[in-house]
């Protein structure tokens, strides 16, 4: 049970229970994250590229889909740069104001 998993006499390692929790929870929520992205870029690209699905791909729809993968893959890391960049940003500043 969850409640018994964070019981404990010492505050320190009900803080280290909580942080292992937390850090699973983030883990967790990369994971779906990342394969929401795949799943998209997947379905996007497949749409774009597949035009006569068949029983393989030609050369040209496999150069399309990986063309298409590279850029979405592109794209999703510029914005998550400018994010990330901007959150930093953003907790500078209120640092500063307090």
């Amino acid at each position: 049970m969850m409640t018994d998993f964070l019981k404990s006499s010492a505050p320190t390692d009900m803080n280290a229970k909580k942080e292992a929790v937390m850090n699973a929870v983030r883990n967790e929520i990369a994971l779906t994250n990342a394969q929401q992205l795949m799943n998209s870029a997947n379905e996007k690209c497949y749409k774009a590229c597949v035009t006569k699905p068949g029983t393989s791909l030609s050369s040209g729809e496999q150069t399309c889909l990986s063309r298409c993968l590279d850029r979405y893959m592109d794209a999703f890391n510029i914005v998550r740069r400018t994010y990330m960049t901007r959150l930093s940003k953003e907790r500078m500043e209120d640092q500063a104001s307090v």
